[in-house]
C-alpha cells in the first residue's frame, strides 16, 4: 500500500508539474510540500494546520483529499506529541478589527513530590510517684474544684448570652444604612455574525480566543471555493487562519475588508 508521501508525489508528477509550481499555484510553502512527499509532517506548526495544508495540496493535485487527512489521522504522529502554535511570523494584522494574534504558550515545570517524612518515635508518658507508689502523670484534682469551675464557665456563658442579647437590641434600634449597591452584571456580549468570502480556493479555521490569546474552541474548518461564503457567530474575539489569505474576504456588518496579506496567515477579529 502506498504512503500518503508517495501518493502525493505520484500525483504531482503526473500532473506534471514541480515543487515549486505547486507552491505558487496553492500558496503553501516548497519545503513543506516536499516534508509531505517524504512522509515527514513535522512542520513546527500546529496539527490543525498541518491537516489543512494535506487537505488543500490533495485537492490540488485531484486526489481524495479527506481519504488523505483521514490516513494522515490514523498515524496517530501528533506534532512533536502535542499541537503547538504558530511561530510569530504567520501572524498578521488587519485594520479596523482585526489585530496580530499573540503566541501565549508557557510550559511550567513540574514540581517534584516532597518525600513523606517519617513520623516520630512516640514517646511514653513519663509516670510520677507519691508515697513510695507510681502514679499516672498529673496531679490529682478535687472532685469540689471541678464543680466549683463548671458553674463559673455556666455563669459566663449566661453573661455572654446576656450581653449578646442587649447588644442585639440596641443595634436593631440603630437606623439602617443603606446597603451597598450591587454589583451590576455584565450582560453575555451580544452574539455578532461574519461572514467569510472566498474569493479563490483557501482553506479556513476560525478558532475562538481564550483569555491568554490560546487558541480556543474550534467554530470552522473546511475549503472554501471560489464564491463561497460561510458565516461564523461569535461572542467575543477569533482567530481567523486561511492558507491564501489573498483569497479571503472577511464582511462585517455588510462591509467587507480584504485581509491585506498573501499566503499562510493568522490573524485575530475582535
Amino acid at each position: 500500500m502506498q504512503t500518503i508521501g508517495e501518493r502525493l508525489e505520484e500525483a504531482r508528477k503526473r500532473k506534471g508539474v514541480s515543487i515549486r509550481e505547486a507552491a505558487e499555484a496553492t500558496k503553501i510553502r516548497g519545503d513543506y510540500l516536499q516534508k509531505f512527499e517524504s512522509n515527514q509532517f513535522d512542520l513546527g506548526l500546529a496539527e490543525l494546520y498541518v491537516r489543512g495544508f494535506l487537505h488543500s495540496y490533495a485537492q490540488f493535485l485531484k486526489l481524495p483529499a479527506d481519504k488523505i487527512v483521514n490516513d494522515f489521522n490514523g498515524l496517530g504522529l501528533g506534532v512533536n506529541g502535542r499541537p503547538r502554535t504558530p511561530s510569530r511570523e504567520v501572524y498578521g494584522r488587519m485594520d479596523l478589527s482585526v489585530a496580530s494574534a499573540e503566541e501565549a504558550a508557557a510550559n511550567e515545570p513540574a514540581s517534584a513530590s516532597p518525600e513523606p517524612q517519617s513520623a516520630p518515635a512516640r514517646r511514653n508518658p513519663p509516670s510520677f510517684t507519691r508515697g513510695g507508689g507510681t502514679l499516672p502523670s498529673g496531679p490529682a484534682i478535687d472532685p469540689n474544684l471541678v464543680f466549683k469551675g463548671g458553674l463559673v464557665v455556666i455563669g459566663l456563658v449566661v453573661l455572654g448570652l446576656v450581653f449578646w442579647g442587649a447588644k442585639s437590641l440596641i443595634s436593631g434600634n440603630k437606623p439602617k444604612t443603606p446597603a451597598a449597591a450591587a454589583s451590576t452584571v455584565q450582560p453575555e456580549q451580544a452574539q455578532q455574525v461574519v461572514t467569510l468570502v472566498a474569493l479563490n480556493t483557501v482553506y479556513v479555521t476560525v478558532v475562538r480566543v481564550n483569555s491568554n490569546l490560546s487558541d480556543g474552541e474550534e467554530l470552522f474548518h473546511g475549503t472554501l471555493e471560489r464564491g463561497q461564503t460561510q458565516a461564523i457567530a461569535k461572542s467575543g474575539p477569533i482567530y481567523i487562519t486561511a492558507s491564501a489569505a489573498e483569497n479571503l474576504e472577511i464582511e462585517v456588518k455588510g462591509k467587507r475588508y480584504p485581509t491585506g496579506f498573501t499566503g499562510f496567515q493568522k490573524v485575530k477579529l475582535e
